[in-house]
């Protein structure tokens, strides 16, 4: 995908997952101004992470391989590691992760995983060119369906607005 579409991608996913990680489907009040503060204050909180988390990746734009330098597993396993040893950069993954999706899903060329052990590219063929038409149509679906697997995993597997440990701990419970 383009820049554009991931700095879309990361805007919608801040707002989406603000919501998602502030409203209890279940308790939510609709009239209470202090949910809509608390929704605004969490779409603050990740607004940042999740748009350098997204844009992240293309640094390799400027140097390495295009899809390949900063597009693989083991630069995602960074980011996901780095909050557990140095306690910030929260939420920086889900912008990294999301942008590899989109790149993957919305694109025709796909990204190195596996790089550098490998330097083939993976995709899905639901991918369009970057120009085309309908990059930006793509871009919200994908967005969309990372919502919703965002908004599953938060309420029905582990809360995402805890620590990455606690995450692990209750997804092992979970197994």
């Amino acid at each position: 995908m383009n820049k554009k579409g991931h700095v879309l991608n990361a805007i919608l996913l801040a707002l989406g997952l603000g919501v998602i990680l502030s409203v209890d489907p279940r308790t939510f009040q609709p009239n209470d101004v202090e949910s809509y503060l608390s929704i605004a204050e969490k779409i603050g909180q990740l607004s940042l992470p999740i748009v350098l988390g997204a844009l992240f990746p293309d640094v390799d734009t400027a140097f390495g391989k295009h899809r390949k330098t900063l597009h693989n597993l083991p630069v995602l396993v960074t980011f996901l590691v780095f909050p557990l040893i140095f306690n910030n950069l929260h939420f920086v993954w889900i912008g990294v992760a999301t942008h590899y999706v989109l790149d993957m899903v919305g694109s025709k060329r796909g990204i190195a995983l596996f790089y550098p052990l490998s330097p083939q590219e993976y995709d899905l063929p639901t991918g369009v060119a970057t120009s085309s038409k309908y990059a930006d149509p793509v871009t919200l679906v994908v967005t969309v369906a990372e919502l919703g697997v965002l908004a599953g995993v938060h309420y029905y597997l582990f809360s995402l607005d805890v620590s990455l440990a606690a995450a692990a701990a209750s997804f092992s419970a979970i197994l």
